[in-house]
């Protein structure tokens, strides 16, 4: 017998591409489990399959950054945070974080087959009873339009968002004179895709950290020390943190700016949420 609960869980995570760099990502993550029905004709109890699922989930690859490291140019080593991952391609790259804020596979490439294979097997190493196998889908949310990844960290936030490379695929709305407005949330969603999000208060002295030429972020936060050092045209520098509602804040403020125009930004956060702001002249 299969059960089977779909859109049960989500994930948010980064991942480093070798031909795309820091790349942000969300998946609606679909569970079967095979097994034995009981006395009570179930297999498992529907209550008890999300949070069993979601809780071991959230300890593992969510909100983490997903590393192959078997990828050309890729080096991890230990240091004084916890874990250094360098990398040489698509461009200089080099992520230093407490080892729970690293997700490290032994792959040439990060694959959502291949990722849904290897935290399936991590959960039925200890099934739950009557489970005899489980088995994961990952997919991306089916978006009509324009949509964006990036990356960022939030030293205050009190749970995993404060790891500095997590990311999400996300829509973008933009509406002036009361319409939407394709252009511009193509012409944003373009920008902004696989960029690293940064706040300005976070960046540190690239010469003295010995990353000329790019842009190198550090923060401290309640799970450890982080530091993140990409090239400068592969971030995007916001005067703020920048949380979903400031990102929606910058945008509206900048697009009103640069076209003169009063604008309201509709800004998801992954899938299913986000934050809502307007600007005018």
């Amino acid at each position: 017998m299969t059960l089977f609960v779909n859109r049960l869980t989500q994930l948010d995570v980064s991942l480093w591409c070798p031909r795309r760099g820091l790349v942000g990502a969300s998946w609606h993550v679909d569970v079967e489990l095979d097994g034995e029905l009981g006395e009570d004709g179930m297999l498992f109890d529907f209550g008890e399959v999300k949070p069993w699922i979601k809780m071991r989930l959230d300890a593992g690859a969510d909100h983490t950054l997903l590393v192959p490291t078997r990828a050309a140019g890729v080096e991890v080593h230990d240091c004084r945070e916890g874990l250094c991952v360098r990398a040489s391609l698509p461009y200089a790259f080099e992520v230093r974080a407490p080892r729970q804020a690293l997700t490290l596979l032994p792959w040439q490439e990060i694959t959502t087959e291949r990722l849904a294979d290897h935290m399936a097997a991590e959960l039925v190493r200890r099934p739950p009873p009557r489970v005899s196998d489980i088995r994961l889908h990952l997919r991306e949310e089916a978006i009509e339009g324009p949509a964006y990844t990036y990356s960022h960290g939030l030293k205050r936030h009190a749970g995993n968002c404060q790891r500095i490379a997590h990311g999400h695929r996300s829509r973008l709305h933009i509406w002036q004179q009361g319409q939407r407005a394709p252009a511009l949330e193509q012409q944003w969603s373009d920008w902004l895709t696989d960029r690293y999000l940064v706040d300005r208060q976070d960046i540190v002295d690239c010469g003295e950290s010995g990353h000329r030429g790019q842009v190198a972020s550090r923060y401290l936060s309640p799970q450890g020390s982080f530091f993140l050092s990409l090239p400068r045209e592969r971030c995007a520098v916001l005067p703020t943190p920048t949380t979903v509602e400031q990102i929606a804040a910058w945008l509206a403020e900048t697009i009103t700016l640069e076209t003169g125009t009063a604008t309201r930004v509709q800004a998801f956060e992954g899938i299913d949420k986000g934050a809502i702001a307007a600007a005018r002249p």
